[in-house]
C-alpha cells in the first residue's frame, strides 16, 4: 500500500498501482502549495469585481486608468487573467482522483454516495457565497456541478482525459471565437449604418437596428456614468439593498454564465486528472518536462498576452478592440497556466523558499475556509464599511497583500492546532455523516511516550 492524501486531508492509502504517484510528502506539498498559490491569485484577480464597478476588463469604468493603476491592469492582464482559475480547476481535476481512488481500495459501498454528497455541499457552500455574502463571481457553486459530471470520467487513461479535456477547450475557444465574430459583425453593420447617416441618407430599420445593437453591446464594455452610479449606490446601501438588488445578478451567474464556462471548467478538471495520472502534478517527470512547460508556456503566453494588451491599449480600450483581442484570449491563457504550472512544480521540486511554500501549501490545505474568507473581508470592507468605488486600482492591491499575508500566517498556524479548516471540518461532516476528529492531539513527551509504551 502507498499512501496518499486528499486536499485538505490527512494522509490516506491507496494501492501502489493505482496512480504514479511521488511520496505523500512530496505530493501533499505539491498540490496544495499549487492550490494555495492558485487561490491567492484568484483574490488578485476578484479584488477589482469586490471594489471597483465594473472595471475587471476595463479600467477606464472606474478606478483609473494612468500611472500605477494602468500598470496594475497591464501586469494581471499580461501575467494572471484566466490562469489562476484554470489552475485552480485542474487541481480540483486531481483532487477527484485521489478521493475516489482512497473511495475505491477501502472496498466502501458507498463510494458514489460520499463522491454525490460532498460535491452537492459544495454547491451549498457556493449558494451561500453567492446569495448570503453577496460574491457574484463565486466559482464553488460551478465546480460543484461540474463535479458531477467529470465523476463518470474518473477511471479512464491518462491520455483520455487530456484528448477529452482538450477538445472541451477547444470547444469553449470556439464559443469564444463565435461570439467575438458576432460582435465584430455587429461593429461592422454599425460603421456602415454610421457612414449612410452621414452621407445625409434616410436610415432603414435594419440600419437604425445595427447602430442601437452595437450601442447595446458597447455598453458590457464601456459602462455609462448612469451605471457607474447605480452599482455604487448598490454596494454601499446597506446589506439589504445589496442583497435585493444582486439576486438577479446572482441567478444570471449560477444559470447561463454556468453554461457559457461549463467546457472550460470541465476541460481544466480533465487536464488536471490527466496530469495526476502521468505523474506531473506528483514530481514524478524529469525536471526537463517543467523546465519546457515553463520556458514554452511564458514565451507562446507571454508573446499573445503583449500583443493583446498592446492592441487594447493602441485603441484605447475600445469595445472592437476588445472583441478583437478575445479571439486568441484562450490560447494565451492556457499557455501560462502551463508556464504558471512547470514553474510552480519547480519550485517545489528544486526546494526553493521551503518556508513560504509550506505556508502556501497551508493556505491550499484550507481552500474552502480561505476562499470564503475573501468574501467575508471584502464583503465587510466594501459593502459594510461602504469603500465600494474608494480606492484607486493599484490601491485594491495593498488590500489583496493584507490578506494574502493574513492568510499566509494564520493557515499555518491553524493548522498546528486543528486538524481541517473549519469549512473543510463542515464539509467533511456532511459528506461522511460522521463527526470527525477536529483538534489535534498534543505530541507525546518522550518520558510519556516511554510510559504509553
Amino acid at each position: 500500500m502507498a499512501t496518499i492524501a486528499a486536499p485538505g486531508e490527512s494522509v490516506l492509502t491507496a494501492p501502489a498501482s493505482a496512480d504514479r504517484a511521488a511520496p505523500a510528502t512530496q505530493r501533499i506539498e505539491a498540490l496544495d502549495f499549487v492550490r494555495g498559490v492558485a487561490l491567492c491569485g484568484i483574490l488578485l484577480m476578484n479584488i477589482t469585481g469586490f471594489g471597483l464597478p465594473d472595471a475587471y476588463l476595463n479600467p477606464t469604468n472606474a478606478g483609473g486608468a494612468t500611472g500605477p493603476d494602468l500598470w496594475a491592469w497591464i501586469i494581471t492582464q499580461m501575467g494572471f487573467e484566466g490562469t489562476q482559475r484554470a489552475l485552480f480547476s485542474m487541481l480540483f481535476g486531481a483532487s477527484v482522483i485521489l478521493l475516489t481512488s482512497r473511495l475505491d481500495a477501502s472496498g466502501r459501498t458507498d463510494a458514489a454516495d460520499i463522491y454525490f454528497r460532498r460535491n452537492l455541499w459544495l454547491i451549498a457552500f457556493g449558494f451561500v457565497n453567492a446569495f448570503v455574502l453577496l460574491w457574484y463571481g463565486d466559482i464553488l457553486y460551478a465546480y460543484g456541478v461540474i463535479a458531477l459530471f467529470v465523476f463518470a470520467f474518473r477511471n479512464m487513461a491518462a491520455k483520455w482525459l487530456l484528448a477529452i479535456g482538450t477538445a472541451a477547450l477547444l470547444l469553449s475557444a470556439a464559443w469564444n471565437v463565435y461570439e467575438s465574430d458576432q460582435l465584430l459583425g455587429k461593429h461592422e453593420a454599425y460603421a456602415a449604418a454610421k457612414a449612410a447617416e452621414s452621407s445625409g441618407a434616410t436610415l432603414t430599420d435594419a440600419q437604425t437596428s445595427a447602430i442601437a445593437a452595437w450601442e447595446q453591446a458597447r455598453g458590457e464594455t464601456k459602462a455609462s456614468p448612469e451605471g457607474i452610479q447605480q452599482s455604487v449606490r448598490n454596494h454601499t446601501s446597506g446589506y439589504t439593498h445589496a442583497f435585493m438588488q444582486f439576486r438577479s445578478l446572482n441567478v444570471y451567474f449560477q444559470t447561463w454564465f454556468l453554461y457559457r464556462f461549463f467546457f472550460d471548467i470541465f476541460g481544466m478538471m480533465l487536464i488536471g486528472m490527466g496530469l495526476y495520472r502521468l505523474g506531473v502534478l506528483t514530481l514524478q517527470q524529469p525536471a526537463g518536462i517543467y523546465l519546457a512547460m515553463l520556458v514554452a508556456g511564458y514565451g507562446v503566453g507571454l508573446t499573445i498576452n503583449y500583443l493583446e494588451t498592446r492592441w487594447i491599449l493602441e485603441h484605447r480600450f475600445s469595445a472592437l478592440s476588445f472583441a478583437q483581442s478575445n479571439i486568441s484570449y484562450d490560447l494565451g491563457r492556457l499557455a501560462m497556466t502551463i508556464g504558471h504550472l512547470g514553474l510552480l512544480l519547480l519550485i517545489v521540486r528544486w526546494d526553493i523558499m521551503p518556508w513560504l511554500r509550506r505556508a502556501f501549501a497551508a493556505v491550499g490545505q484550507m481552500a474552502v475556509t480561505n476562499y470564503l474568507m475573501h468574501s467575508v473581508i471584502c464583503g465587510i470592507l466594501f459593502i459594510g464599511f461602504r469603500q465600494f468605488n474608494q480606492l484607486a486600482r493599484h490601491e485594491l492591491y495593498y488590500v489583496v497583500l493584507a490578506v494574502w499575508i493574513f492568510q499566509l500566517v494564520m493557515s499555518p498556524i491553524w493548522l498546528r492546532y486543528f486538524r481541517f479548516g473549519p469549512v473543510e471540518w463542515l464539509w467533511r461532516y456532511l459528506t461522511y455523516l460522521k463527526r470527525p476528529p477536529f483538534v489535534r492531539e498534543p505530541a507525546l513527551t518522550a518520558p510519556a511516550a516511554a510510559l504509553a509504551a
